[in-house]
């Protein structure tokens, strides 16, 4: 495990903090500096062109599609730089992390320049068409079909907990082309407009009010044929890879937002005296030590990949596991310490509120910002590949356990 970086690393580290001082708000960072959510809605819109301006979303495409070229740890210093700051990186991260990276690797030339620049831009914004109701875990059993209609796909199906689909221009999603094909043989990746007749997009509503989760029901839903990514068919191993993606560049930097809800539910603990009971003293003892492994653990990673080691798959998995449940078990942890208070709604009633993260509270269920992340830590273990998923993959891959039967 590597913990230094050699000096061209960073030297790089202070121009991205000198550009930080020159274009942040004066009074970023700062304990009196705050936005109300309409400034912070203007301050984020207008982020974007200057993040574009100073080309740093997707810095580490190559130069030829927008981007800067960026080594990968020069991609980690930005990463981290940023994340010290605390300003936003990203445009949309769907598009810049999950599927502008799979069209750079997959795509034509003609897909590349249709799709790329808007990207970049942040002129358009995507969601994930992947899980169904009956294909979760089990992926490939999905059953939308796409139908050849001229120059046109026909799509029918279901896609469910698709992430910002409300919002989205555009839909990456895997469609069954060939039904008589092998389950994972048989699929492709289509790019779909989201703004047509024959998509319905319907919110699930979290229990604090929230609806980031919909369901996307598709009835003859349409896309050109050539926005197939990666060939007909091969939807699968496309898919695969965009999964892939964000291997690295933010294993330093991931850790931090546990640490700074730590270091509330410290605070909360010590103004509140929890912190005299020994129990709660041993619980912090372990969520600090916990976050602490998830720091080094990103080194580890970081290692991996620029050594070219690649024992990420099974290293990915340990990871997520181990973050996922820490956090739920820290926020618990948070619950406790609030005791009876945080069984009622400690958010500000009466008007929606923005929390940290982008997260809001609504008016009608007002929680304040460890309530909502307890809510939220909740599915953390099961998006992104369930925990039990997880330990299959370790358990097979790395311990060489026999796979587990087949229904």
């Amino acid at each position: 495990m590597d913990l230094t970086y050699p000096p061209e690393a960073e030297e790089f580290r202070g121009v991205i903090s000198a550009w930080l001082a020159e274009h942040l708000p004066a009074g970023w960072g700062t304990a009196e500096f705050s936005l109300t959510p309409e400034e912070r809605a203007t301050f984020n819109n207008e982020w974007t062109a200057t993040l574009y301006g100073g080309g740093w979303i997707c810095a580490g495409w190559p130069v030829a599609y927008g981007g800067k070229g960026l080594t990968l740890l020069q991609q980690v210093v930005l990463n981290e730089e940023f994340a010290r700051a605390g300003a936003p990186l990203r445009g949309d991260f769907f598009g810049d992390t999950l599927v502008g990276p799979t069209i750079l690797q997959w795509g034509t030339e003609e897909q590349k320049q249709q799709f790329i620049p808007s990207i970049l831009k942040g002129g358009i914004s995507w969601c994930q068409g992947f899980s169904e109701p009956d294909a979760g875990s089990d992926l490939a059993s999905l059953k939308t079909k796409a139908e050849p209609d001229g120059d046109e796909w026909v799509i029918n199906g279901q896609k469910v907990w698709t992430t910002q689909a409300q919002y989205a221009d555009y839909i990456f999603l895997l469609a069954r082309t060939d039904p008589n094909a092998p389950k994972h043989a048989g699929i492709s990746y289509l790019l779909v407009p989201m703004r047509q007749p024959g998509i319905e997009v319907r919110p699930i509503q979290q229990i604090d009010g929230s609806a980031e989760f919909n369901e996307v029901f598709l009835t003859n839903a349409r896309c050109p044929k050539e926005n197939v990514i990666g060939g007909l068919n091969n939807g699968w191993k496309v898919a695969m890879t965009t999964l892939g993606f964000e291997r690295g560049t933010s294993a330093t930097t991931s850790y931090r937002r546990f640490r700074k809800e730590f270091n509330e539910i410290l605070q909360l603990a010590q103004e509140s005296g929890a912190s005299s009971d020994p129990l709660i003293r041993q619980r912090l003892a372990r969520s600090w030590s916990k976050i602490k492994i998830m720091e080094i653990n990103g080194y580890r990673t970081l290692t991996d990949a620029v050594r070219g080691t690649h024992t990420t798959a099974a290293l990915s998995a340990c990871n997520k596991m181990f973050w996922s449940e820490t956090h739920q078990e820290t926020l618990l942890l948070a619950m406790d310490i609030l005791g009876m208070q945080g069984q009622t709604l400690l958010g500000q009633g009466g008007q929606d509120t923005l929390l940290p993260g982008a997260r809001r509270a609504w008016a009608n269920y007002p929680v304040d910002n460890l309530q909502s992340l307890f809510f939220f830590s909740r599915s953390e273990t099961i998006w992104g590949g369930t925990a039990e998923i997880q330990r299959n993959i370790v358990g097979e891959r790395v311990l060489g356990l026999p796979k587990e039967p087949r229904p």
